[in-house]
Order: C-alpha cells, then sequence, then structure tokens
C-alpha cells in the first residue's frame, strides 16, 4: 500500500482526493504545511506528494522548490485551479511529475498515480507500517509482532462509533490502547464543554482540565486532582499543542510540570484536539513491560486522539441539541397556548397539552393528535402554508366544538436551507376569550365615560342658555309693561333659541349615519351661505370678509345642510378669534390635483392671534376648547363631517403670530 501526502490549507480539498483515491491501493495522510510533515519526509515515509497550490505567482514556485528540497526523489503532482503557462513550465522544470486541474476526477488520478507507481516502484520501509482499508477489522495485538499492533490502533473506527456518551468512549479507547500497545495507566482530562461553545462558563470552571476517565488510577484521588490551564501541562499543551514527555527540557525546566507528572505518574502528555480548539490532555504512562513509547507511536496516539477529539466536541453538541430540544419541549408544552408541529407528510411531530384539550374536545380519551382531528378549515390552511411555504395572516376562529370561546390562529412554515418547499409547519392556537371580553368591557366602559362627559357638558350647555330665560320668566308678570324688560326679554329668547338650535344641529350631524351626496354646490355660494349662518351664533361686530376670486364656478358633491354646518362652525370660530378694528377674516379657495384626483382647498384665515401648539394638536378633539363658553364640539363635527365626504381638516401654523389658519380639502364633482 502506498501512502500519499496531501498538503492543503483547505478541508474540502483532502476529501476530494480521497473520495477519489483508491483506499485498497493508498492511505492518505493530511498536513497544512510543508513544517507539519517534515518529520514524514525525512524518514522517508511519503510515495508521493499531492499539492494543492494555484499557479499563478512566484509564491507557487518557492513553495514547489521548498517541497523538492525536503524531498528529492518522491513523485509531486500538482492540484491547481488556476494556472500561468509560465509557471507550470518552472514548475515541470522543478521536477513535478504532473499538473493537474481541479475538480479532481477520479479516473484520471488514479491513472496518473498508477503511472508514477510503475516508473517508479517503492522501496521497502521496515520502520512504517502498512495501513489496512478502513473497515477491515483489529489485527491481533501481540504475538505479531510491534508493528502489527499499530496496524491494530489504525483500525480503530469502531471505537468512535461506540457511544454518543463522552465518559463511555474515552473508557473504549483507553482499554484498546492497554490491549494492542500495553498501557500501563492512563488518565484523560476533558475541559468544561461550556468554554469550548461560548456559552456561560465562570472564568473559574474556564481554568480547568478535569478527569474524565482513566484506567490504572484510583477515581478517589483524580475526583481531588485537575490540570490548570493557566499554568504547567495543561498550559504548554494549550500553548505549543504537541506532545510533551516528563524527561523532556520543557518539563525539567518547570517545577509545576514536574510535579503534575509525578502526581499522575505518567511520562507523556498529548494533547486532545479537534483541529482548532484544545479539548483535553491524554497523561499515558509507559508500557505494561516499563518499555517507553517509540515516536512513531506516539505520532500515531496523537492523530487518533485528535479523531477521538472530533468524537467527543459532536457528543457535547448533541448534548447541547438534546438539551435545546428537550427545553423546547418543555416550554411548547407548559404553554397556555395551543401549539401543534405537522411535518411535510401531514404527520403531527409534537401537540402540547393544550392543543390536545382543544382539539380532542370531543375525544378526550385519545392520546395522540392526529391530522384528521384538525378542522377542514385549519388543515387546508396547513396544507397550502406546507406548499406555498407562505405564512397565513393571523385570524379569529370558533371551534364548533367551543362554541362560547374565541380563539386566534397562526399557522407558519419551517423550511431548510435551498428546500423547494416546508419540511414543518406551526400551527398556533391562542385563546382570546378573556381578552374579547375585556375589549368590549373596555369598549362599553368607554362609551360610558363619553355619555358621562357628554351628559356633564350638555347639562351645563343647556343650563347656561336657560338661566337667561328662567330669570325673565320670574320677572315676566312684574316687568311685562315695560319696553326695557320686553327688549331684553326678545334677547335673552333669541340667544337662548341660538344656543339651543346650535347644539341640536352639533348632536344631529354626529349622530348621522349615512351621507348623502345628492346635492351640486357652489364651493363659493357655500361659503357664503356658511358665513351668514356662522354670524347669527356671533354676538360681536362682523369683520372683514373676503374669498378669493376666481373659483366660483368649483362644485362639490355631497349634503348641502351639512357642510354648510362644518364650514359655519370653522368660519364661527374665527368670528369669535377676530376682534378689533382693522381685523379680516379671508378665505382663499384653490383646485388642486394628483394621481388623476381633482379637489378643492378652502384655507380659512382669521385675524386673530394664531393657534397654540396644544391647540392645533387637540383642536378637532372633542369637548376640547379654549373658551370657557361651549362644548368644544364644533371641529369635532365639522372633521366628521368633512371625513364622510371624504375629505380632511388641517390646523396649520400652530406657531404663527398674527393668525390662525385652518385649511379643509374637499373632492370635486365630475361637473368641474
Amino acid at each position: 500500500m502506498r501512502t500519499l501526502l496531501i498538503l492543503s490549507k483547505l478541508r474540502a480539498f483532502p476529501a476530494a482526493i480521497e473520495a477519489a483515491a483508491d483506499f485498497s491501493k493508498y492511505q492518505l495522510i493530511v498536513k497544512e504545511d510543508l513544517r507539519a510533515a517534515e518529520s514524514l519526509l525525512s524518514r522517508g515515509a511519503i510515495d508521493a506528494i499531492l499539492l494543492d497550490l494555484e499557479l499563478t505567482d512566484v509564491h507557487a514556485i518557492r513553495l514547489i522548490e521548498q517541497v523538492r528540497q525536503a524531498a528529492l526523489d518522491t513523485p509531486l503532482v500538482v492540484v491547481t485551479t488556476g494556472k500561468q503557462w509560465e509557471w507550470e513550465e518552472d514548475a515541470f522544470l522543478l521536477g513535478v511529475s504532473h499538473v493537474i486541474t481541479k475538480p479532481v476526477r477520479a479516473k484520471l488520478l488514479n491513472h496518473l498515480l498508477d503511472r508514477i507507481f510503475q516508473e517508479a516502484p517503492p522501496t521497502p520501509r521496515p520502520d512504517i507500517a502498512v495501513g489496512s482499508p478502513a473497515g477491515a477489522g483489529r489485527s491481533p495485538a501481540w504475538g505479531s509482532g510491534h508493528f502489527n499492533a499499530l496496524e491494530a490502533l489504525r483500525n480503530f473506527s469502531g471505537v468512535l462509533t461506540h457511544s454518543l456518551e463522552p465518559q463511555a468512549l474515552l473508557r473504549e479507547f483507553l482499554l484498546l490502547l492497554r490491549e494492542v500497545i500495553g498501557v500501563n495507566r492512563a488518565v484523560i482530562f476533558l475541559r468544561n464543554p461550556s468554554s469550548i461553545f461560548g456559552t456561560q462558563a465562570s472564568e473559574h470552571e474556564d481554568r480547568w482540565l478535569r478527569s474524565a476517565c482513566a484506567i490504572g488510577l484510583e477515581q478517589s484521588f483524580l475526583e481531588h486532582f485537575a490540570l490548570n490551564l493557566k499554568t504547567g501541562i495543561g498550559a504548554f499543551l494549550r500553548k505549543h499543542g504537541r506532545i510533551l514527555k516528563n524527561t523532556g527540557a520543557d518539563v525539567q525546566g518547570n517545577r509545576e510540570m514536574a510535579r503534575e507528572f509525578e502526581m499522575v505518574g505518567c511520562t507523556v502528555a498529548i494533547p486532545i484536539l479537534d483541529r482548532e480548539t484544545l479539548l483535553g490532555v491524554a497523561v499515558l504512562d509507559e508500557r505494561l513491560t516499563g518499555d517507553p513509547y517509540e515516536n512513531e507511536e506516539l505520532s500515531l496516539l496523537f492523530h487518533m486522539l485528535e479523531e477521538v477529539g472530533l468524537a467527543i466536541r459532536n457528543s457535547w453538541l448533541h448534548d447541547q441539541l438534546q438539551t435545546s430540544h428537550s427545553m423546547l419541549t418543555d416550554i411548547l408544552a407548559n404553554l397556555g397556548t395551543a401549539c401543534v408541529v405537522i411535518g411535510n407528510s401531514l404527520a403531527v411531530l409534537h401537540s402540547n397539552a393544550s392543543a390536545r384539550r382543544i382539539l380532542l374536545a370531543e375525544t378526550p380519551d385519545k392520546a395522540q393528535l392526529e391530522f384528521s382531528d384538525l378542522p377542514q378549515e385549519l388543515g387546508s390552511k396547513v396544507f397550502t402554508v406546507m406548499k406555498t411555504n407562505i405564512s397565513v395572516p393571523s385570524f379569529k376562529y370558533q371551534f364548533p366544538t367551543l362554541p362560547e370561546q374565541n380563539y386566534l390562529v397562526a399557522i407558519s412554515p419551517f423550511q431548510t436551507h435551498k428546500a423547494a418547499s416546508a419540511d414543518a409547519a406551526l400551527l398556533i392556537i391562542e385563546n382570546i376569550t378573556s381578552i374579547e371580553r375585556a375589549k368590549k368591557l373596555e369598549v362599553e366602559a368607554s362609551n360610558l365615560r363619553l355619555i358621562t362627559t357628554m351628559a356633564e357638558h350638555l347639562a351645563h350647555e343647556i343650563g347656561n342658555s336657560v338661566v337667561p330665560l328662567s330669570t325673565h320668566q320670574q320677572l315676566l308678570d312684574s316687568g311685562m309693561n315695560d319696553a326695557e324688560f320686553r327688549v331684553s326679554l326678545s334677547e335673552a329668547l333669541g340667544a337662548g333659541v341660538k344656543r339651543i338650535t346650535r347644539l341640536a344641529n352639533q348632536m344631529m350631524f354626529l349622530a348621522r349615519g349615512k351621507t348623502d351626496f345628492g346635492d351640486q354646490i357652489r364651493v363659493s355660494e357655500l361659503i357664503d351661505e356658511a358665513f351668514r349662518e356662522a354670524y347669527l351664533y356671533h354676538n360681536g361686530k362682523a369683520p372683514d370678509f373676503g374669498i378669493s376670486e376666481g373659483m366660483e364656478k368649483l362644485t362639490i358633491a355631497g349634503d348641502h345642510k351639512a357642510l354648510r354646518h362644518a364650514f359655519s362652525e370653522v368660519l364661527l370660530n374665527a368670528l369669535q378669534a377676530t376682534q378689533g378694528e382693522s381685523k379680516k377674516i379671508a378665505v382663499s379657495v384653490s383646485s388642486v390635483g394628483a394621481n388623476g384626483h381633482r379637489g378643492v382647498n378652502v384655507e380659512i384665515r382669521d385675524g386673530g392671534g394664531g393657534f397654540s401648539a396644544e391647540a392645533a394638536k387637540r383642536g378637532s378633539e372633542p369637548f376640547f376648547s379654549t373658551r370657557n363658553v361651549g362644548l368644544g364640539l364644533g371641529l369635532t363635527v365639522t372633521r366628521k363631517i368633512i371625513e364622510d365626504h371624504s375629505g380632511r381638516v388641517e390646523i396649520a401654523n400652530p406657531t404663527a403670530k398674527g393668525s390662525g389658519v385652518v385649511r379643509i380639502m374637499l373632492p370635486l364633482s365630475d361637473q368641474n
């Protein structure tokens, strides 16, 4: 069997060669760089070298020179993705046997290797064990020679698959070592898994390597002994990642490492790596016969422990996954919300107690929920989600078996990367009966508060209107013949009627439902009528009033009476804000158009001091007023009427001084 050395920093390349090469003819050794392979090349342990590099610059040629200097007579094959003819020519001049391009094809690779080894037959090497194909079974350890024992150690794949429990796997491995090479005593120390995966491990726990498995030593002793990652053997192996002997110069000059070797009673410490991180340390004594280990044996043990390290890491990952799965299962099981996970074969993968209680209401004795137990409407939606991989928006649902309960249902897909359809769907059913009941109570309470507030304001406003009438009624008999009394009575009756009439109109338009759009109304005429109506409710002197010219023909469709009242409320506010000589109310009318929709913009500017920030923000809220009289419903009624006509109201310039501006936008009718 030939030994091939693969030099590559990429993990995918050795895997591609391993898949392509004939394992019955070749065994593979993988190294990242030339330094890691120097000992193998110096002993002549390699039959051919496969070098992974790009023949595009001088750095590749330098690496070929270095490899050729380390192994003058060993056939060298360069595998490349990109190459340039001048660098390829230099590579052949330096002694490269073949240059092949990726991807590596099995037939071509094996043909080239056959040609190489036909040209250069292998020389026997008594110090190198010839491996056997994977899965060939163990060779006898003793009685057939030392190197047959090493061959048996290579075939320890059964150990790696022995168990997902790290301690059981390590015990099997140590027993194998005792069987094939006669290890006297051995201890394996491991780090805390949480420190490897970046989870929350305390600084104290991350400092120690603790005993995981041992043979030939009392476990009670090891329970009180650990290696420190900051000092001694643990720190050395973490930093250097190579084999440490108690007779080496590194140990002789370090009292802490010498003391640890002496306490454990071992002579060699080998790091357990997962090719990236130190997971643990294996500390071994000499053989049962007292003989030390040869370097080839220790090198082989190093690589075997590297594979063991990967198996341990996978075991820890499995434990993490199992713990997470158990935690999620417990969470789902204890949720008050019903959760059902359905696979793409429409099998129920998981259902919690809440789901079974809801969906199996008619068959409570049934232990397992099935897809057929879902109502047809929910089942069809789940099937649609599985096929389209699109979530269904949350929707309300009532189960026929639970008519008094209200539920909110959501269905979401789960899809792995590049999968054509969802692998599973999550059905969530939340009981919202209490929430709906609380909302209903809140609405009822809110309506009651609104009725209470309205009643208080109405009582106050009607009372203010009735007080003058009541006063005059008491004086009616004695003052009826007095001309001045009759004038006062007339004024009180007029003011009271106007206030109550306006109040009645506000209540009527607030309570109004559907709006009649049958009237075609000229905007300029509507504003004139609204101003006259507003002036009826104004007690002061009328200021100057002007409407911009040129827009007299603009027409809107709607309820004439309602729109007149809406504009009159705005104009009444403008009248009340505009006091003093030379004050003016200006109304500008303009047409606007956007996205094919035409409208009219009416801007009413008073002669007052402008709106405060609070008044601009809250002006259209019910019962908000800056005056001592009135209900504060004027702009509220205006906003409702305008919005019923598909328009909007804006209170502009909240910080402007000298004027307040209200804009009303309405769509124009088709007659314009």
